[in-house]
């Protein structure tokens, strides 16, 4: 995504920076919270590949950054910078692929002399998918569907960003490796999820693979496992397509309803973010059968180009957290 139209009645602008395991990030914001900029580079993947090590993707990201900041110079003045220090808000939560945004940021805002909030790639991903989704409930539950994480989050909204607590989620392979490894295997592009949706769609019901959830701890290495065990008898490739997105439908569906019997605070109301939830089969299947249960569990998905790595999340959280008075000139670095 590119460069939108400035806004006329903005006096600064609000810069998030984001460099994941796959996309270099970078997005501005005004002070009204529209988005007047969404860049991303997608990261090199070889054909036939199924990821990168991280010093491969910080070398691209290296790369990459310099043309996005170069592209972001026309809105100016700046009011804040936010990045991604780590995947998650936890201790131990550490990638070397966000040194290159957290480096990038630092130099920005000590240049600018404006404020730097340090943040998460999962807190970007949180706010950017609240953008427009509706939900305006101060506690709701969360489900990070990607393919470096499979989590089940108690979310609270607080000034300038969220508390987070861990549920659940993957006890193995995160939904988006399951999705990748089988889509890589039909022969499809890294990252297969755009693919394996489309193929999907044109698959009949032939196929069941094993479904593996215990209350709020689900598997997807033996359902990977099983539709790679179908692919060697060469089955009909769109229909084992379309079992692999109804195993990840069936999963999640009985994922949330463990989480809805946790009784955590707001847990009718759960917001589905990450590349995975971008998946439109997803989105319809999952929508369906939640509208079944006598629960009145409501689903929330942000926009879904929002879905996919990003930096616009980041770039809301610096307005909010300026807005509330959070950051200090240059030096809030969460170290």
């Amino acid at each position: 995504m590119g460069q939108k139209a400035k806004s006329s009645l903005s006096s600064g602008y609000y810069l998030g920076l984001d460099t994941s395991c796959y996309t270099t990030s970078l997005a501005l914001t005004d002070p009204e919270g529209c988005i007047v900029q969404d860049c991303r580079r997608m990261l090199t993947v070889e054909t036939g590949g199924r990821g990168l090590r991280q010093s491969e993707a910080l070398f691209q990201h290296l790369k990459n950054l310099p043309e996005l900041v170069e592209a972001s110079a026309g809105f100016r003045p700046l009011k804040a910078v936010a990045y991604s220090a780590r995947p998650r808000p936890m201790a131990g939560s550490y990638m070397p692929v966000f040194l290159a945004g957290t480096n990038f940021a630092r130099v920005i805002a000590a240049t600018a002399g404006i404020p730097l909030l340090a943040s998460s790639h999962q807190e970007g991903h949180i706010r950017a998918a609240l953008a427009g989704a509706g939900l305006t409930s101060k506690a709701f539950l969360g489900l990070h569907l990607s393919g470096g994480t499979t989590e089940l989050l108690a979310v609270q909204r607080k000034p300038g960003g969220f508390n987070l607590k861990l549920l659940g989620g993957t006890s193995d392979l995160h939904a988006g490796q399951m999705v990748d490894r089988i889509g890589v295997a039909l022969g499809l592009p890294f990252p297969a999820g755009p693919h394996l949706e489309a193929l999907a769609e044109k698959g009949e019901a032939k196929y069941r693979l094993p479904v593996a959830v215990q209350g709020l701890s689900v598997s997807f290495s033996g359902p990977t496992s099983a539709a790679l065990r179908l692919w060697a008898k060469k089955p009909d490739p769109s229909a084992l397509a379309r079992a692999v997105l109804d195993c990840l439908v069936e999963s999640v569906f009985l994922l949330l309803k463990a989480a809805v019997a946790t009784g955590e605070p707001g847990a009718d109301e759960v917001l589905l973010f990450g590349g995975v939830a971008s998946n439109a089969y997803l989105r319809r299947e999952l929508t369906l059968r939640t509208a079944r249960l006598s629960s009145k569990l409501k689903l929330y998905f942000g926009a879904k180009e929002l879905s996919a790595d990003n930096a616009v999340g980041l770039a809301l959280l610096a307005r909010d957290a300026l807005t509330v008075g959070a950051g200090e000139g240059g030096t809030n670095r969460g170290e």
